[in-house]
């Protein structure tokens, strides 16, 4: 087995064991998901950057692993970067890769939720990319259906429909203005910001005439 083979076997097993994911095996469905997704678009980034692919398909692969062990309260999951990295890094290193190399993956996993990991490091291009990458899952097509039906957007009031769509407009304007560790990587989040904001305006726009001639 290839070393992604084997992060792919070890990510399953690991989601496949977590109570919660037993319990709610839909949102097991989509962490599994949505890390495949993320990997292809650290591939993507590492390709065209010139960076460690193999190393970039396995951060991505690895960066919510540590969703698979319990929250130990509703915050927590503020933690899951940290602690995906920690899980991550007693399975890389029976990998025999170089300790930097390991180091360099488990650093990205660490910050890729809020910046800030509980080791030293450094944000390389390599080790942003896995944050990166992330976001280009988080901000792609799918996401549109998942943020209005977590928003209970059918159910809403007129109002309230025009209220959260002009919020997601202003979000999507103030993020398309952050940096990213690639040029690559920037131009892929924007892209999907853009066809968000393109989306959220022609809804709105509906919305605008749904009251009066």
């Amino acid at each position: 087995m290839t070393n992604i083979q084997k992060t792919e076997a070890f990510l399953r097993e690991q989601f496949a064991g977590c109570i919660y994911f037993r319990d709610h095996p839909e949102e097991g469905e989509y962490r599994l998901q949505h890390s495949y997704r993320v990997a292809h678009a650290a591939r993507e980034i590492a390709r065209r950057e010139g960076l460690d692919q193999e190393g970039l398909v396995i951060g991505g692969l690895l960066h919510d692993v540590g969703y698979s062990l319990p929250f130990e309260s509703e915050d927590s999951w503020r933690e899951h970067g940290r602690v995906s990295a920690r899980l991550a890094r007693s399975f890389l290193e029976r990998l025999c890769l170089e300790p930097e190399r390991v180091r360099e993956i488990c650093y990205g996993i660490a910050i890729h939720v809020d910046g800030k990991a509980d080791f030293s490091g450094e944000e390389t291009a390599f080790a942003l990319s896995i944050g990166d990458a992330d976001d280009v899952d988080r901000f792609d097509a799918y996401r549109i259906y998942d943020a209005m039906a977590y928003a209970d957007f059918r159910n809403l009031k007129i109002e309230d429909k025009k209220k959260w769509l002009r919020e997601r407009l202003d979000w999507i304007n103030r993020r398309l203005m952050q940096k990213a560790g690639t040029e690559t990587a920037r131009q892929m989040i924007a892209n999907r910001l853009l066809y968000q904001q393109q989306y959220y305006e022609k809804v709105l726009e509906q919305m605008e005439r749904s009251e009066t001639i």
